[in-house]
């Protein structure tokens, strides 16, 4: 269920922009009708409605997404307030001013205040957000942890520049494309090369210990009574 609801508004903006961007007419029409009023002059133009429709979308699905998760009695996430936060105010600035460049930065600035949180709690604060989430299911050194701290902000960080790039020297559908199947693909393929640096500093299990122990017990001669 949280897993639905943390790409539920990526999914959505997904479908919705893919949709409109393929019915320019329809969108343009529907988006000066219904939000006319929300927007600058009153007309959306053929190239803003699929965008603007696809951010209101979006807008709505990340309320929605915080409204459930209190409704079920749990805690709103930092990141979700900030997630928030970005799409209202950048969301708002989109369809306003009929701007795709506003709800475009929006990954980019929820990637940066993450390698920000990342890199203050631990330069900062003297608090390691890693080791504090997995330290207790994985035993590690010092400098390991330190390590795996400065490739999440360095990721982030770049991720957010990334998306800049795309979002400024492609048209918006392959940004759209971009947000969706590149970053998600990144994002599996960064979290699968830490599993990997994370199996080569693992501490042998106490299983493996026990299992060699018991071995070489069964190697030795059996005593007489």
């Amino acid at each position: 269920m949280k897993l639905l609801l943390d790409f539920l508004p990526l999914i959505l903006f997904f479908v919705t922009f893919k949709y409109a961007d393929s019915h320019k007419d329809w969108a343009a029409a529907f988006a000066t009708e219904h939000l006319g009023f929300m927007v600058s002059g009153g007309k959306v133009g053929l190239e803003e409605g699929p965008v603007l429709l696809a951010t209101l979308v979006v807008m709505a699905a990340t309320l929605t997404q915080a409204l459930i998760t209190k409704l079920r009695g749990k805690k709103i996430d930092t990141m979700l307030w900030v997630s928030l936060a970005l799409v209202v105010t950048l969301g708002g600035a989109t369809i306003w001013f009929h701007n795709e460049t506003f709800i475009k930065w929006k990954p980019t600035g929820l990637y940066w205040v993450m390698a920000l949180v990342f890199w203050v709690s631990n330069a900062l604060l003297g608090k390691n957000l890693l080791k504090s989430m997995l330290g207790a299911e994985l035993e590690l050194p010092a400098g390991v942890w330190k390590n795996l701290n400065r490739a999440w902000v360095l990721f982030f960080s770049g991720l957010g520049i990334l998306n800049l790039y795309v979002a400024y020297h492609f048209s918006t559908s392959a940004w759209a494309d971009f947000k969706v199947f590149g970053v998600t693909g990144m994002i599996l393929l960064f979290t699968l090369g830490q599993g990997l640096y994370l199996a080569r500093h693992l501490p042998e299990s106490a299983d493996e210990g026990k299992e060699d122990a018991s071995n070489k017990h069964a190697g030795q001669p059996e005593s007489k009574p």
